[in-house]
């Protein structure tokens, strides 16, 4: 199949984000990273896979902040984010074993965004 679709998504850009709303202040995007979700992670087998909802996610590149910041924790082994434009986002949270959710919110307000 031939497609002339050459564009392409940068997830790994510049990771800035607003201390509000993320890094679309929660409104429309207006960073110019696209409005796709980020590229399914690497399969990992885990003990644990947790999954939580993130609100004001609007954009790729607020994927991208949560998957960092979440991805940092000691344990967690992959980020996947399912993206709901203006809605709760899923995220799912593959690790060695238990997270804390103090853990998980930290990061994702870290990022800019709550959980629901």
């Amino acid at each position: 199949m031939e497609t002339n679709d050459t564009s392409r998504l940068n997830l790994l850009g510049n990771t800035a984000t607003e201390s509000s709303g993320g890094c679309c202040g929660g409104g429309s995007c207006g960073c110019g990273h696209g409005a796709a979700s980020a590229p399914a992670t690497a399969d990992v087998t885990a003990a644990d896979a947790n999954e939580y909802l993130v609100t004001g996610m609007t954009c790729g590149h607020c994927v991208a902040s949560v998957k960092e910041e979440v991805g940092a924790i000691d344990g967690v082994q992959a980020v996947e984010v399912a993206l709901v434009k203006g809605g709760a986002s899923r995220v799912t949270v593959q690790s060695a074993g238990p997270i804390d959710e103090a853990a998980i919110r930290a990061a994702v307000e870290e990022a800019g965004y709550q959980l629901a």
